[in-house]
Order: structure tokens, then sequence, then C-alpha cells
């Protein structure tokens, strides 16, 4: 039963007792099932000194060793799924260009869990069962389009099932159709607004009210621009194959953070160097626990997204504890002459200037043994035919800008506009050039 505001209120709104109780069942049994059931676990455990009936609550986590993304494609394709092949019901696998992929699979458990974290996403942005939900995430292997389709399915509501590309169609259709929510990833939904713009059609012909966004980091200042390009109001969304897909968090009202449901995932943060478990507040890398999978059941993995977790009391009423918007990932952290940069950071500046337009690309050599970082920046229409003058004076502007913030100086090149590659799925923002 959907009440007002939560799906599952019974958990959403539960008190921090009754949900380490849950994690505290929950992490015993998914312990005692992957140790039964997964060699590598068994083997790990084993290695480690660590038995099932020595894990008796959420407390004794830290007790376990980490997953790493490496022991996936070590083990692919189905070396870590804990169900026979008869209990699989859909495989999915990461889009990531480098290594093997990653493949994940499902019970008809999982899917029908997973469902319901994507409905509590969808509640939490306003979507009823009464509303029509526009998919323009990808299908496919990619969790994102299936994920956000089950959710509205779980809802009640109307799924429209339209995939990336196309983009003048997929106007067409938000128009036609009477969309409420639109789900795709940041980017996509800047474009979708762009080319409504050179369409001539106002924000007010579409029905739209929420947009849910996620796949790709993205700031507080792009939020600004999708919820002025399509008269919305722009949630996030997090979520990563290897623990599920979209839903793993979810953003509420509030836009302060996004809810982890906890009763199918237990959240940590760790120091990245060290692996010691920080304080809520502290800034660091992301580890989930898998509670509830039965395919494919992760223990302590380590996702390489960098947040932090907090429980400071919500003003939607939900008690689930949050996170952050992932400021970036150790993986894709760039490190420029001994500089940790991440990308959402030139964006935020970028964004935050108002003077160019927020579509962007990092490029990064190393000449002469000394790192380089050009930021190409598409000028606005109206740059384009402003004077050579204004243009340098612009770029200086955002150079000295970039220096404030990241404490290295970059080249700033301003570029003529829609010269930059637009996506569909998740925007291409680094070009690294460097043989390291």
């Amino acid at each position: 039963m959907i009440m007002e505001n939560y799906f599952s209120p019974w958990i959403e709104c539960a008190n921090l007792d009754t949900i380490r109780d849950v994690q505290s069942k929950r992490l015993m049994d998914t312990v005692r099932r992957v140790y039964e059931n997964v060699k590598f676990y068994r083997d790990k455990f084993d290695e480690c000194g660590i038995k099932p009936e020595d894990i008796k609550s959420v407390d004794d986590l830290s007790k376990l060793p980490f997953t790493y993304k490496q022991d996936l494609r070590d083990n692919y394709p189905y070396g870590l799924f804990a169900v026979p092949r008869e209990k699989i019901s859909r495989i999915h696998a990461s889009s990531g260009t480098t290594g093997k992929m990653t493949v994940v699979g499902y019970t008809s458990k999982d899917i029908d869990d997973w469902s319901e974290d994507a409905a509590r996403a969808l509640v939490a942005a306003g979507a009823t069962p009464s509303d029509y939900i526009h998919v323009s995430y990808g299908y496919g292997l990619f969790t994102g389009g299936l994920g956000l389709h089950y959710g509205a399915e779980k809802l009640g509501a109307v799924a429209v099932p339209v995939s990336s590309g196309n983009t003048r169609r997929q106007i067409d259709i938000l128009r036609d159709f009477g969309s409420n929510v639109l789900c795709c990833t940041p980017s996509y939904a800047m474009y979708i607004g762009e080319t409504m713009q050179e369409m001539g059609i106002d924000p007010s012909e579409i029905s739209l009210r929420a947009g849910i966004f996620g796949a790709e980091p993205w700031s507080e200042e792009m939020r600004g621009e999708i919820q002025k390009l399509l008269g919305i109001k722009a949630y996030d969304i997090y979520g990563l194959s290897e623990i599920m897909g979209p839903g793993v968090s979810f953003e509420c009202s509030q836009q302060t953070g996004m809810h982890i449901n906890e009763d199918k995932f237990i959240p940590e943060v760790i120091d990245p160097e060290t692996g010691e478990v920080l304080p809520d507040g502290v800034q660091g890398e992301l580890v989930f626990t898998c509670i509830t999978k039965e395919a494919l059941p992760l223990i302590r993995y380590r996702t390489r997204d960098i947040a932090t977790i907090s429980r400071v009391k919500c003003g939607c009423g939900r008690t689930l504890i949050k996170m952050t918007k992932p400021t970036g990932r150790t993986d894709d952290m760039l490190i420029i002459r001994g500089v940790n940069v991440f990308p959402s950071q030139i964006e935020s500046v970028l964004l935050d200037m108002n003077l160019v337009s927020p579509n962007y690309v990092l490029v990064v050599d190393r000449i002469d043994n000394l790192d380089t970082l050009e930021v190409q920046v598409e000028m606005t229409a109206d740059m384009f035919s402003d004077t050579v003058r204004n243009v340098e004076r612009i770029e200086k502007k955002i150079r000295s800008a970039l220096l404030s913030i990241l404490g290295i100086a970059a080249t700033v090149k301003l570029v003529e506009p829609k010269s930059i590659a637009r996506s569909e799925g998740k925007a291409k923002r680094i070009i690294d050039n460097r043989k390291i």
C-alpha cells in the first residue's frame, strides 16, 4: 500500500533500532549464504580466519574483507553468483570501457526488490500511479533503462520506454504523450532542454513536473540549469550495476542528499588508502554490502565513488541515512602535477560564473614531462559574435577562477557553439593523452 510521500513507509520512516535489527539479521543470513555457495568468498573468509558465526550483528561488518571490481572480472562471468543457473532471471553488465565487463545476475526476487527501490525513488520525486514516466536511459545490458522502467510499473504508473537517441522525437513524445517524469542522464537532460529551445518549444508546452537524473556526476549548478531549461524539479538518483542498479539511493523533496535503501544495502565510508572506516560526515570512498540479493550478494564492495554519509534528520520524514552527491571517483580522478582534480569541480566553476555554455571537455597531456590541462568550453551563440579581445577576457577570467579552486594553472579555450560532441548517455568529459 502506498502512503502519501512514501512507497515503503515501514522502512523509509523506521527508527534506528529497527533499521539496525533488519540489517543485522539480513547480514548474518547473507554471510552464511555466500560462505556456503560462493567459493571466492569461502576462500577469502578462510584466508582471513572468519566463519559465518563470527558475524552476529551489523557491528561486525568491518571484520569482513573488501570486494573489488577486479574480483568480478577475475571470476568472469558467473563465478560470484550465489544461486544456480535455474534461479537466474536476468543478466546485466557494466558499460565500462577498459577490461572485461562486470556481469551481474538477478533472481526474480532480486528484480522485485530492485523495482521497489526504483519505485521509492519515483515517489520521493513526487511521482504517482497516475503519471507517465518517460525513460530515456539506455535499455539493454546497462541497468538504467530497465531499472526505472520496472520501478514505474511497480508504482502502478505508465512506463514510456523511449530509451536514448533521436532527441527531437523524444521531445515530440514528451509533449504528445503528456509525460510527467523524465528519467535520463543529467547531460542528456541538458541536451533535451537545449534542443527544445532550438525548436522554439516552451517548457509550459510539456507536462513534465520532475526529472530523475543519474549515472554520471553532476553539480548543483547543472541542476539549476536543467530546472530552468525544462521547467521541472530535478532529482538525483544513485546506483551501480554491481550493487543493483539505479535506486540504491535517491533524493527526496529536500534535495540535500540521497537516502540509501538501508534494508537492502549497508553503506560505509572508508579511507581509500588505508581501508579504515570513517565516521559519518567525513568524505571518503563509498562501500556497500548487499543484504537481500540472492544472485550476486557482494560483501563490502568498494565503489570508488567519493562521498559522505549522514543521519541528520531530514525534513521529508525519512529516517534512511543520506549520502552526498559523489564528487568524483578514485579511479577517474585526475592527478595533475600532484593535485587531485575532479571534473565536477571544473563544471561547478564554469556554471557558477554563468559566462559560457555548460558543455565542456578536459584535455590532459604531458609535454616535456609536465602535465598540462586544457579546458575547452563552448561559447554561447551570443558570445560567438564577440570581439577577440572580449573572448580572451572571458578565457582569462575562467582561468583565474580555476586556478583559485584547483590550485593549478589550466589553459582555457573557448570553442564554437555546438562543436563539442553531445552525448545521449554518459557525457565524455575527459580526454587524457598522457602515457601513464
